[in-house]
């Protein structure tokens, strides 16, 4: 049954209701918001509304009252938040609608997605879609009983009204809905035992990826559906599986979709980094805001798409990224910091968005004189590049050697013009109103950074890519890592709170054992190996072989949520499943091995249907059903050797290695005094070890 009709019932009711009259007296509101230090919540400290911020206390005041609950989930980057605190949250009359019958709380979604979550899913089953801001009315004990996203100030009222008099007048009905609908929300996370033989092939493989070919839009890049999101795990999967397969075709549409990606407007060419996603079909128009997690993301990928291609546009992409980071996003903590707010302040005062990163013709030809009219050809300053109100968003739409081509013009002669433009385009937008910065740091993401820090340093060498990257890893042991191996989640103004959640462990584990990778400090490894051993003791359900997104030491919700979905960032669940994989090898423990490959096993049926939501599971099956080599460095040059080994794509390897010799799994007795070996294995079973790079390629194909 589609729990989520009934509730619809009261939707229809509400947007036909009236305004109830102006109430007589004035209402002192108590906004205990100023006490926060989310960015998000500080935003809306000084809203007529008397907001609460999630936690016992409010929900014990709502039980106490008898009081239905508005629980507002939004982050401080988004738009159509800022929108709907505008119209409703701001006004007074709103306000007094708000205060008088319900009892209010509001969400940062990036502290508290465990939160965001359970009352996504319930919006999900009542509207078929999500999005934020989220907003819900709950039951005194949080059960949701409706809920939308964005909403109209009249209609947001009338609801309000609406569902406030039911529940004083029949609040039977308003429990029976939230009764069925709690139903339907906690069998969302149900991951049935596979009970089938387990087996990974290529067959398998091979048809999910035909079946998700069906959607990919091979003129302009990505998929045959607007907004467009980059999704950077799909193309990681699909770089790698067109690599593996010698699929010609898709690797010419990977690199088709991260060039328009990477030419079109989502990636900002005055300052580097990426926008969320494109709002049009050609990567132009994006929504603005800039997330952390996007760019370290993007910075891995294009990375490794530079080894695959040698395409130095990627390689700019992933140095100007990184500088954007490291400009914006960092602090001298070397923590990285969450987003930019997609609106900035106009000339005029008003909150615009895209406002910092757009142009008007007349302003770009007082500020390029003669070189007006080749820029504008670059960057299309005609029809194909114009938004609105006569802005530019710059989009590339040739490549260089076409360009110059048509142009006549040398690649050097261009190369330096573009360099200028960029300067004087970023010294005057420097004037500019900046967007908002969300300056928490988030265990999870920063992560996430670190990863793009060391694949950017293995493909390029560039030392200050892997100092950032181990600067960062020393913030996290020092501040998130507490003395038990629990992470915590956040951190703010010198202050870490908020108990981790799967995703910070996933990330975090994952994160150092690519930092052992490039570096071969074992302690990196060993760390992991701690993180993983607490999830498993406080997150894993041994009978389901999935772990839970929460731990079992945080308070309960509605339901413990279970997230196996890659989404644009990969699900919590795939990136353990592929930490167990490494581990197991690192560490000999078959343990590890059967619990990823069972987890791998029931996520199974699926991915068929659905393998673009399952890239990162796609990503572990290469691992089972293509070779997967240990490659061991062991001898006074081996780090010099892993420089060399790492300017060539080599997706389905693990790396070890030591200077000296070493008790470890993989590294014992392989130590010879004078020379520095390569040991070549797979399936338990090693090659005669060799000390030319260029052999152990040959071994590998």
């Amino acid at each position: 049954m589609k729990y989520w009709l009934i509730i619809l019932i009261i939707t229809l009711i509400s947007c036909n209701s009236q305004n109830t009259p102006p109430m007589e007296q004035q209402h002192t509101y108590t906004n205990d918001l100023v006490h926060e230090t989310s960015p998000y919540l500080l935003q809306h400290a000084h809203n007529p509304v008397d907001w609460k911020p999630w936690g016992q206390s409010a929900l014990e005041q709502a039980k106490k009252e008898n009081k239905l609950i508005i629980i507002s989930i939004g982050y401080a980057a988004c738009h159509w938040c800022h929108v709907m605190e505008h119209e409703s949250f701001e006004d007074p009359k709103v306000a007094e609608v708000m205060n008088k019958n319900y009892i209010n709380i509001k969400v940062d979604r990036e502290e508290r997605p465990d939160v965001d979550q359970v009352y996504m899913n319930a919006v999900q089953l009542m509207t078929g879609s999500g999005g934020w801001p989220l907003n819900v009315i709950a039951l005194p004990d949080g059960r949701p009983v409706w809920g939308g996203t964005y909403f109209p100030k009249e209609n947001w009222m009338d609801a309000l009204d609406q569902i406030a008099g039911m529940y004083s007048k029949q609040p039977e009905k308003i429990l029976e809905y939230a009764q069925k609908l709690e139903q339907g929300i906690k069998s969302i996370d149900i991951v049935e035992p596979n009970k089938d033989e387990i087996k990974f092939d290529k067959e398998f493989l091979a048809s999910a990826v035909k079946e998700w070919s069906k959607n990919f839009d091979h003129q302009k890049g990505g998929t045959k559906r607007v907004p467009k999101f980059m999704m950077p795990n799909n193309y990681q999967f699909l770089l790698r599986y067109a690599y593996q397969t010698g699929d010609k075709e898709l690797l010419t549409f990977v690199k088709n979709t991260l060039t328009k990606i990477s030419f079109g407007g989502v990636y900002d060419h005055v300052g580097g980094g990426f926008s969320r996603y494109s709002t049009d079909a050609k990567w132009h128009v994006p929504h603005f805001e800039k997330m952390l997690y996007d760019n370290a993301q993007l910075v891995s990928l294009y990375a490794n798409a530079y080894q695959v291609t040698q395409d130095d546009w990627y390689k700019d992409v992933v140095y100007e990224t990184l500088a954007f980071v490291e400009r914006e996003l960092t602090n001298t903590e070397g923590a990285f910091y969450s987003s930019l707010d997609a609106d900035s302040t106009t000339p005029e005062g008003e909150l615009e968005e895209g406002a910092y990163y757009v142009w008007k013709k007349e302003e770009l030809k007082a500020l390029l004189n003669n070189d007006y009219d080749l820029f504008s050809k670059y960057y299309n300053i005609n029809s194909y590049g114009l938004w609105e109100k006569e802005n530019f968003v710059l989009i590339r739409n040739s490549n260089q050697e076409e360009f110059c081509s048509q142009n006549k013009i040398t690649n050097d002669v261009l190369n330096q013009k573009i360099s200028d433009w960029k300067k004087i385009l970023f010294q005057e937008r420097e004037k500019r109103a900046r967007p908002r910065l969300d300056d928490k740091t988030l265990t999870s993401w920063n992560a996430l950074m670190i990863k793009g820090y060391l694949d950017a340093y293995s493909v390029f060498g560039e030392e200050k890519f892997i100092n950032a990257a181990i600067k960062n890893a020393d913030f996290i042991i020092k501040n998130q890592l507490k003395d038990n191996q629990s992470l915590f989640h956040n951190y703010k103004n010198g202050k870490s709170t908020i108990n981790g959640y799967l995703e910070d462990y996933a990330m975090v584990i994952e994160a150092f054992i690519v930092l052992y990778e490039n570096t071969f400090d074992h302690k990196w490894l060993d760390i992991s190996k701690q993180l993983t051993d607490y999830t498993l003791e406080h997150f894993y359900d041994a009978e389901k072989n999935i772990f839970y997104f929460t731990s079992d030491e945080d308070p309960a919700l509605i339901t413990r949520t279970i997230e196996s979905s890659d989404n644009v960032i990969p699900a919590s669940n795939s990136v353990m499943a592929k930490n167990l994989f490494l581990l197991s090898h690192y560490y000999d423990a078959n343990t590890y091995k059967e619990i990823s490959k069972k987890m791998l096993h029931n996520i199974k049926p699926q991915i068929g249907p659905y393998a673009s939501g399952h890239s990162n599971w796609l990503d572990l099956m290469l691992n089972y059903s293509f070779n997967f080599y240990e490659l061991v460095i062991v001898g006074e040059e081996a780090k010099a050797k892993l420089q060399e080994l790492n300017k060539i794509y080599i997706p389905n390897k693990l790396i070890a290695g030591s200077e000296i010799e070493l008790d470890k799994p993989l590294l014992k007795n392989r130590y010879t005094e004078g020379k520095t070996l390569i040991y070549t294995c797979v399936n338990n079973s090693c090659q005669y070890p060799v000390e030319e790079i260029n052999k152990v390629i040959s071994i590998i194909d």
